[in-house]
């Protein structure tokens, strides 16, 4: 999946290892959470991003970012790669740092689930745990105040502002659905967090069909508990993110994207993450409005990363 650069000797750690099994994650029709009100010539597919090595959707753009400042010549063994996370992208990098031998330092809100935490650190990675009231802006300010005091010992990669992180996306994930549904994909639902997922495949899909309906996701409200996504409006906007370019934006409100979590685990058997059931949400909802259609819907990580958080903490 991954396109060597013309510099083969970064490359030679990555392979044979668990970095080439990210990509190509499964496409599954959802049947049992979708409404009868739903037209029956309506599908709707989600993509499994849990399936990459890393748990997430993330392992892409961080395997990409990771290969890009390594072909640039930026990151040496001296060098230590640092970067903001609310999560996932986090756990990537310290997954791709440890397989390929690179010191790797995080900071990430202090209220993340306790699992990425200690997932992060069992890689070896350094986190700094930031204000929770600030989010992942908190994280982005404290990093850039870091390398702004060490700039020599440290490799920015910046997720919210790096092209190689939608790339990866226009590269890999665009590509897989296409062929994946045979073509046939009439609306793209996508949760917004870097804007990296849907901004890289929205653009692939409209190479392909330019009538394609790119519809990103959004929590309702500056603060929210929907891990991973981001309500832009009150946030450092990411500045690989263009919202002219998508089709439309839905906000969900955290409690439907909860309990749309939890029908995921008893109705499909999908154990998912909090931004899986807000994008659900706002499928079910373009599903509604369409007398037949063929939507692709981004399930970005897996449930198992959340169990101590609020959608499972009851059970």
């Amino acid at each position: 999946m991954w396109v060597l650069g013309q510099h083969d000797e970064p490359y030679k750690k990555l392979r044979n290892s668990l970095l080439n099994l990210v990509g190509n994650t499964p496409l599954v029709r959802l049947r049992k959470v979708i409404p009868p009100d739903v037209s029956d010539k309506v599908e709707i597919y989600a993509k499994l991003e849990s399936f990459n090595p890393g748990g997430s959707v993330k392992d892409r753009p961080a395997l990409s970012m990771f290969l890009d400042a390594m072909e640039k010549g930026l990151i040496t063994k001296d060098k230590v790669v640092i970067d903001a996370t609310s999560g996932n992208t986090g756990i990537a990098l310290a997954m791709a740092g440890a397989s390929l031998g690179i010191r790797v330092e995080l900071a990430m809100p202090s209220n993340v689930s306790e699992e990425r935490k200690r997932i992060i650190k069992a890689y070896g990675a350094r986190v700094y745990f930031t204000d929770p009231l600030e989010g992942t802006d908190g994280a982005i300010l404290f990093v850039r105040e870091k390398v702004s005091k060490e700039p020599d010992k440290y490799v920015y990669l910046d997720q919210y502002n790096n092209p190689a992180n939608w790339k990866a996306h226009f590269y890999s994930t665009g590509i897989e659905i296409w062929h994946q549904v045979g073509g046939r994909i009439t609306h793209f639902v996508a949760g917004i967090g870097t804007g990296g997922t849907i901004m890289g495949t929205g653009r692939r899909l409209k190479i392909y069909n330019p009538d394609v309906q790119i519809i990103g996701v959004q929590p309702a409200y500056p603060f929210h508990g929907i891990e991973g996504l981001k309500h832009i409006e009150s946030s450092i906007k990411p500045g690989i993110f263009d919202e002219t370019f998508l089709d439309r934006t839905i906000f969900v409100e955290t409690e439907p994207a909860y309990e749309m979590t939890k029908r995921l685990a008893r109705d499909e058997g999908i154990l998912a993450g909090q931004s899986c059931g807000a994008a659900l949400f706002a499928a079910i909802r373009v599903a509604r409005e369409l007398e037949e259609g063929v939507i692709v819907v981004i399930f970005p990580d897996g449930g198992e990363k959340y169990l101590t958080t609020a959608p499972y903490r009851d059970l």
